[in-house]
């Protein structure tokens, strides 16, 4: 029992020192976390059994704002066109286990660190790709446990469906953009139409100084783009570049945007798809005590010799400006 005393200290405080580091590898490991975290929009939250995002739009049944002349009455009609849209609180976790025997085997401090140290980085790297893949979802996965991801908030069919709490077959405002390449395009997409298609989809996408300022692709769309800017030779992002994405820069339709490969090796963005989006209204909510950090105390089977500690991460991805997101796909 003193090897597992021991070994459960050492495990405790492995974790949490490697907590701040955790958080940090998964913004960095997704291009929309990594704009999220550098505009300040990874905000915690302390509680409640939702997380809220405040909206602001126009109810045509409330709006009191109009001209008049002289002693013409003047409407007051309450107006209050506040409101909040509502994301459930999504959980993750990963395990991180150690036998009897491996803490008899590795006693010493150092060696049981050693130990821990390979066996935290594929804990860690699961929990970051698992995260990072629910970025795209559409929060259905794992019989709906998975974050409510941009295949829900910029969907492929934004006149139906609930999200955040809005149904938009009901609520204008919260639809976002869509354009088929196929239907709306008339044709697949191709080096020599892609440029076309993005224009079309960005300036529906413009109102006074909101635009999209990110743009995230998959394999096919991207080299699609790349392709189309050779002629030109590439024109890139310094600041994506520099945080290790291949990415180049979109100017069109008054935007100034980054376009990002986050496809590639085991990307989890759907095939044949952009994501045009707005990062002013969109926000990466962890809870304030479950960002990344060990979830309770040891868990030891009553008929195994082993220890288990888990890391935990709990939030959602959530919007607060539906209309101001697009989609470009097949």
């Amino acid at each position: 029992m003193a090897t597992f005393a021991n070994l459960s200290d050492i495990v405790t405080t492995t974790i949490q020192s490697r907590s701040g580091k955790l958080a940090d590898n998964v913004t960095n490991n997704n291009a929309l976390l990594y704009k999220l975290k550098r505009r300040g929009n990874v905000r915690l939250f302390s509680g409640g059994n939702v997380i809220l995002e405040e909206i602001m739009y126009n109810d045509p049944n409330t709006i009191n704002a109009g001209s008049y002349s002289g002693y013409d009455v003047i409407d007051i009609t309450p107006n209050s066109p506040i409101s909040s849209a509502q994301y459930d609180i999504k959980q993750y976790a990963s395990a991180v286990t150690i036998s009897g025997l491996e803490g008899l085997q590795n006693s010493g401090k150092e060696r049981i660190i050693d130990l821990l140290e390979g066996r935290m980085r594929v804990a860690e790297a699961q929990l970051e790709n698992s995260i990072s893949s629910g970025i795209y979802g559409d929060g259905t996965g794992n019989g709906g446990k998975n974050i409510t991801g941009l295949a829900a908030a910029v969907s492929t069919a934004p006149t139906s469906g609930t999200y955040g709490g809005i149904n938009r077959a009901t609520w204008t405002f919260w639809r976002n953009q869509a354009f088929s390449a196929s239907v709306d395009g008339g044709a697949a997409v191709t080096p020599a139409n892609i440029q076309s298609y993005m224009n079309q989809l960005a300036v529906r996408l413009v109102r006074g100084t909101d635009r999209p300022d990110l743009i995230v692709a998959d394999n096919n769309y991207y080299r699609a783009y790349l392709e189309s800017l050779q002629a030109i030779q590439r024109v890139t992002s310094e600041d994506m570049a520099a945080a290790g994405f291949m990415s180049l820069k979109y100017m069109g339709a008054g935007s100034n945007a980054d376009v990002v490969l986050d496809g590639g090796i085991g990307g989890s963005i759907p095939a044949n798809t952009m994501y045009f989006l707005n990062t002013d209204y969109i926000f990466f909510r962890p809870h304030r005590e479950r960002n990344f950090v060990p979830i309770g105390g040891d868990r030891q089977s009553v008929n195994q010799d082993a220890i288990v500690r888990l890391i935990g991460w709990a939030g959602n991805l959530t919007t607060s400006g539906a209309q101001f997101q697009g989609v470009l796909f097949a």
